[in-house]
């Protein structure tokens, strides 16, 4: 009798969370019943930009109250500078766009880029899928293992162009640590990482973590390099013994502009609505991406696909933007001048 009185109360529980479940999808006031959502993807198809944002859409859809169809729409152009202008002053205001689009480009307008019309501040910040901070590696065979060995005499390091992050990040690196790495510039991005392999280089430094699990796994999985720093406010979850640059800053100013360059990768992979939506249908939006961020089965395509999960809300994305945005001009301009940005 008590086995099947347990059963049964296993099976109404399920039935329950089954029911809980097609509520919260519908929600008491679904605003996107019968309605359609573009996701707009600001980079061209098959990317890594262009995977996260496919996924997400698939469970958004089972998430957001309503459960609005999403079609997917790239609009590549100008490194993601058009579909953030277009999304700003010309895209439909009713709750219809999310735009995918690049983290750095939250940054743009700080740094007077003629190109920018558009305030940040203004979008209705969704959330983030993941975060994207980078590291710097020398490779496994080098004497050069950690920061303070950085210090103590020159390494080599491999990059692609002067304002890329294999560029800026050793730059900032000599500047606030005193590390010794000299740029060799001039490679593709595929090509900085061989002259590693090779011994054209002796490390790299810009990397983003996530991206390089993809693309590298061999150099993650057979311990092919070392990880001397780590960007970002904390360590990121699998690498929690290499120090984070913030907290290697001593000087006051100096760790105010380390924490300001990473602001961006804070918000890896930012989603965003044009200014004027909603607020019911920014809520609605941003409801289905924590719950969707959360779901076993998006967490499990993202894995088979080395798509890192690790969301950053929308309310969490506002701070950081209003603390970064809020940073002093001068502050700033140094900033820009470590990362060889020129501002306006």
């Amino acid at each position: 009798m008590i086995s099947r009185s347990v059963g049964f109360s296993a099976a109404a529980a399920a039935a329950l969370l089954a029911m809980d479940a097609t509520a919260f999808a519908q929600g008491a006031n679904p605003v996107y019943r019968n309605k359609q959502i573009r996701m707009v993807i600001a980079s061209g198809a098959g990317g890594g930009y262009d995977a996260y944002a496919r996924i997400l859409s698939r469970y958004l859809e089972k998430y957001i109250p309503g459960n609005p169809t999403i079609v997917n729409q790239n609009m590549p152009g100008a490194s993601g500078m058009q579909a953030m202008n277009w999304a700003y002053a010309a895209a439909p205001k009713d709750g219809t766009v999310i735009l995918a689009t690049y983290n750095a480009l939250l940054a743009e307008p700080l740094y007077g880029n003629p190109a920018v019309q558009y305030d940040t501040l203004k979008f209705e910040m969704i959330g983030s899928y993941s975060k994207q901070q980078n590291i710097c590696v020398t490779w496994h065979t080098s004497p050069i293992k950690t920061i303070k060995h950085a210090q103590e005499r020159e390494v080599i390091v491999s990059s692609t162009g002067a304002t890329g992050n294999s560029a800026t990040m050793p730059k900032i690196l000599n500047a606030v640590l005193g590390t010794k790495f000299k740029l060799v510039l001039g490679y593709g991005t595929t090509e900085a990482r061989l002259a590693v392999e090779r011994g054209e280089a002796e490390g790299i430094c810009g990397l983003s973590w996530s991206t390089l699990k993809a693309s590298n796994p061999d150099w993650v999985q057979n311990k092919r390099i070392n990880i001397l720093v780590q960007t970002g406010a904390k360590p990121q979850a699998d690498l929690p013994d290499v120090p984070v640059l913030l907290d290697l800053v001593a000087n006051a100013d100096d760790k105010k502009v380390v924490s300001f360059l990473s602001f961006p990768e804070e918000m890896g992979r930012p989603f965003v609505m044009p200014p004027g939506t909603p607020k019911a249908m920014v809520e609605a939006v941003r409801q289905g991406f924590d719950a969707a961020l959360k779901d076993a089965q998006l967490k499990e395509e993202s894995d088979k696909q080395m798509l890192e999960v690790d969301p950053v809300s929308g309310p969490e994305m506002e701070r950081i933007l209003n603390d970064a945005y809020a940073l002093p001009k001068d502050l700033i301009k140094r900033a820009a001048q470590l990362s060889g940005v020129e501002t306006k």
